[in-house]
């Protein structure tokens, strides 16, 4: 039996993912990654051996991260159990865990601030209440959908992802910006932040609002991502709290293990933490 990817194999699996209740962003990510190897198959018979060519090409010649690559092979595992194709599941690479986070990527309170100040300097009133929603909340980019006029005279914002439901709530300034920005653009119900048409915000074109601000606010390109925003809400909420468990209910995680990667400290600060306990 041949074993070949078609794209209607590709489609099947998209409407199972959907009667799964996947999210939209997940389904995606699963055809793009499954496109990539049949892109790479381009109608072969895919062997066990062709995988683990593809796994290599994609380290070797693509220069993809190890951490990359696994969520491919995932993708493409989850594909095979769909399809029955137990015997072609390969495995992902063993990655040690990151015990500090990479300066160029760490986004400080001074960045941030400085990317709220360069979106108002070019009139972009929107963008800047977006980025101080999403630091001073916490939610994901993907949720800001759930902030709605009402949400926000309520001062809390309910949230459903991931089969999840939870509240988020809004500070006190936050939402006194926000009821100020929805009187200024006649939001009389529902969400917030729209296009002119209506619609909730693209979250591929917020991106690329946020990324044409470095060269103002003088931050690298590379710490300008929506996600990065709700991390530096989890180390300043964790520098205040000091509660893990607290902070992994706040962001809606399942496991602890996922929080601890939002609360990494760059080598820089751990070496000052070092010199600061005085063992030598």
């Amino acid at each position: 039996m041949k074993h070949i990817i078609t794209e209607k194999i590709i489609e099947g699996y998209r409407k199972h993912l959907k009667e799964e209740e996947k999210s939209i962003a997940t389904i995606n990510k699963y055809m793009c990654d499954i496109r990539k190897l049949m892109k790479y198959a381009d109608g072969q018979d895919i062997t066990k051996k062709l995988l683990v060519d593809y796994k290599e090409d994609l380290r070797v010649n693509k220069k993809y991260k190890l951490s990359s690559i696994n969520s491919f092979i995932i993708a493409v595992n989850r594909l095979f159990e769909y399809l029955e194709w137990y015997g072609l599941r390969i495995k992902t690479y063993r990655i040690q865990k990151e015990v500090f986070v990479s300066e160029k990527m760490d986004l400080s309170m001074q960045d941030y601030r400085k990317l709220v100040d360069a979106a108002r300097q070019k009139g972009k009133k929107r963008l800047a209440m977006i980025i101080q929603t999403l630091c001073a909340t916490g939610i994901r980019i993907s949720e800001l959908s759930y902030l709605t006029v009402e949400s926000v005279r309520k001062g809390e914002i309910e949230i459903y992802c991931k089969k999840k439901h939870r509240k988020a709530l809004i500070p006190e300034k936050l939402q006194k910006l926000l009821i100020e920005y929805i009187k200024e653009n006649n939001i009389e119900n529902g969400v917030v932040f729209r296009t002119s048409r209506g619609n909730a915000v693209d979250r591929s074109n917020v991106w690329r609002e946020m990324k044409a601000l470095k060269e103002e606010a003088k931050v690298a390109g590379e710490k300008i991502f929506p996600h990065n925003f709700r991390h530096l809400f989890a180390k300043v909420f964790y520098s205040v709290g000091n509660d893990i468990a607290k902070l992994a209910d706040v962001l809606g995680h399942s496991s602890i293990e996922t929080t601890r990667l939002y609360i990494m400290t760059t080598s820089e600060e751990h070496k000052k933490m070092l010199n600061r306990m005085g063992m030598v």
